[in-house]
């Protein structure tokens, strides 16, 4: 059981300064590692890394108009790998949005607004406090066994 190993994030984007910014800020707050990407065909082609957490964006053709959206990207995701959770962050703010991500399997759901960036942070530790966990007790199962 390595308790120093750097949990990975990905966060997918395609805003720029807002990835840019998101990447930064967690990687310095929470001293994870972060990965980003601009599409959602860009995080597919890298989800071997088993990521810990996808942060991921509702809307996802700002850098190319033919890119695949948030729910495909996630779909996919879940097809290679349902095991990792999926947070939605968008500036949608439509509670039908909202439905739509978690029927295909979000693990959360975060509006862009003031208050989004600490919401993110409490759902992220949250959810690798609980794989530690899991792992830990995997670990023990396992010695037992």
């Amino acid at each position: 059981m390595d308790n120093n190993k750097k949990s990975l994030l990905f966060i997918v984007d395609d805003d720029a300064l807002f990835l840019k910014t998101l990447e930064v800020d967690l990687a310095q707050d929470t001293g994870f590692s972060v990965k980003t990407f601009a599409t959602g065909e860009l995080c597919l082609e890298n989800i071997t890394q088993n990521p810990d957490v996808i942060i991921l964006d509702y809307f996802l053709n700002g850098v190319d108009a033919n890119a695949i959206n948030g729910i495909e990207t996630l779909d996919r995701i879940y097809k290679i790998n349902p095991f990792i959770p999926v947070i939605i962050l968008s500036s949608q703010d439509k509670i039908d949005v909202a439905i739509n991500c978690m029927k295909h399997r979000a693990f959360d759901y975060i509006v862009k607004s003031e208050t989004s960036y600490i919401r993110l942070q409490k759902v992220i530790a949250y959810i690798i406090h609980n794989q530690k966990t899991e792992e830990a007790l995997n670990w023990y199962m396992n010695r037992m066994s």
